[in-house]
């Protein structure tokens, strides 16, 4: 199957074999680095081209990146370079995004809990956001009062479709948290008063959900939407709605190589639900994450102990819960691929035996793989978590403080040559002291002593003051 017009997902493959060995030939992975994760830059800028394919028509359309899926400056100023708008969900992953190189006018702001303050920076600043609810529609009206906001704003609706596979990856449910559910009683007449009160109201948005969710339940959601718009529109007489954020959500095979459900797929099925959707007269909205990423990254580490149990072989890695916590906490949910490499970065193969791959954590259910066939494990191995772009690498989880591992971009060219371009350094282990409040070390001590000189370093004033 093609990954794009660029590579087949064979040549994906050979790209990371090719990457990881150089990894250990070049001391990047090792005794002193024992874990990394490794990204392939042509296998994202193939999906983006993908993407952009799948699209093409009449329609115009703004791809944004959710940036929750890997919120790494280098990795969003990629994406910012190759033309995608980014998706943002709170001030952190809005300062990421600008600092990525993104315009005011191509970012999404989608939050369920926006505060006062970020409201008025949207609107100040042109940046197009989602209402998610009634209160936080009064909230805009009371910012606003009178004034046009400088970009487009829309309300969030939740179709009430139903769930897919993964409950917690599914937002079109009938109790989701997100939006305003539609067919709860009275609320689709009040989002068409909404619009036809407000004529600065602009957009509806939709997501049905991700990972677990199958495209026809995807193009359903997306379909009540869009005949929603058309009630609007017809209603107010004019093409009030002008925008259709139809969200991201394309599930990732992670079973084997190939990219399956394609963008194409997914259009076809849209096209299929609701015709309409692409004849121009709506500017479509994206916000795909994982999709984007998810089978260029790669999570290795070094194997540091092997051990038998009940009869089980375990190999001790230093990639777990740290790293792969959806993966470690709902393995059914998000089992990854695993590949087992020599001490010099070679595959290995040959007889299996059924294995466990353990991380460092200390809790008996950090691992990332159970009961898998996979070659003989040895101390100095490197096991390798296959699609792993998203999510992984910049969603770390501070359990017993364990470090963030170093990031790299790499390029591989025809004749298995690599290029390496580091992402973000590993954290120190210094590091790690300072985030956990070394500068406030004695804070607790001089409380309890009674010598707390008030409320030091902009924290809280104690409640019972004044």
């Amino acid at each position: 199957m093609q990954v794009s017009s660029g590579r087949s997902s064979g040549q994906r493959a050979e790209a990371r074999e090719a990457a990881l060995a150089q990894a250990v030939r070049r001391g990047l992975l090792g005794p002193q680095h024992p874990l990394i994760g490794l990204l392939d830059v042509d296998g994202v800028l193939d999906a983006v081209e993908a993407l952009n394919s799948a699209f093409d028509g009449p329609a115009t359309v703004q791809h944004t990146f959710a940036a929750k899926a890997c919120g790494l400056v280098p990795v969003l100023s990629l994406l910012a370079d190759a033309g995608m708008g980014c998706e943002v969900a709170s001030p952190g992953e809005l300062e990421q995004a600008l600092a990525a190189g993104f315009t005011h006018d191509r970012l999404v702001f989608d939050s369920p809990a926006k505060t006062v303050e970020e409201l008025e920076y949207a609107l100040a600043h042109g940046v197009a956001f989602n209402i998610d609810n009634f209160q936080e529609l009064a909230r805009v009206d009371g910012l606003l009062a009178g004034r046009r906001p400088a970009g487009p704003v829309g309300i969030r609706v939740n179709p009430q479709v139903g769930a897919g596979a993964i409950g917690a990856m599914s937002t079109a449910t009938d109790t989701s948290k997100f939006g305003v559910a539609l067919r709860d009683p009275g609320a689709e007449e009040a989002v068409v008063e909404a619009f036809a009160s407000r004529p600065w109201l602009n957009r509806l948005h939709a997501h049905v959900g991700s990972q677990g969710c199958p495209l026809p339940l995807i193009a359903e959601g997306i379909r009540v939407a869009y005949d929603l718009a058309e009630r609007i529109n017809a209603e107010a007489g004019r093409q009030q709605i002008t925008g259709l954020d139809i969200g991201g959500g394309l599930p990732v095979n992670f079973d084997d190589e190939d990219d399956r459900p394609t963008y194409a797929d997914h259009v076809a099925e849209l096209r299929s639900a609701a015709p309409g959707l692409f004849d121009g007269r709506y500017t479509l909205v994206t916000e795909f994450g994982r999709s984007l990423l998810a089978k260029s990254g790669t999570v290795a580490s070094l194997v540091e102990y092997t051990k038998s149990a009940g009869g089980r072989r375990i190999a001790v890695t230093h990639a777990g819960a740290q790293v792969a916590t959806r993966t470690v906490f709902m393995p059914d949910a998000w089992p990854l691929r695993v590949g087992v490499l020599d001490a010099k970065g070679r595959p290995k193969s040959g007889p299996t035996e059924v294995t466990d791959v353990a991380g460092p954590c200390c809790f008996a259910g950090d691992l990332t793989a159970q009961a898998r066939e996979l070659p003989p494990v040895e101390p100095g191995d490197v096991v390798a978590l296959y699609d792993t772009g998203a999510y992984y690498f910049s969603s770390h989880f501070s359990y017993n403080s364990l470090p963030r591992p170093a990031i790299y971009g790499y390029r591989t060219d025809t004749a298995g040559r690599v290029r390496f371009a580091l992402v973000r350094t590993a954290q120190t282990i210094r590091e790690v002291v300072e985030e956990s409040g070394l500068e406030l070390a004695g804070a607790l001590v001089q409380l309890r002593s009674g010598t707390a000189a008030g409320a030091a370093g902009g924290a809280a004033a104690d409640p019972s003051d004044g």
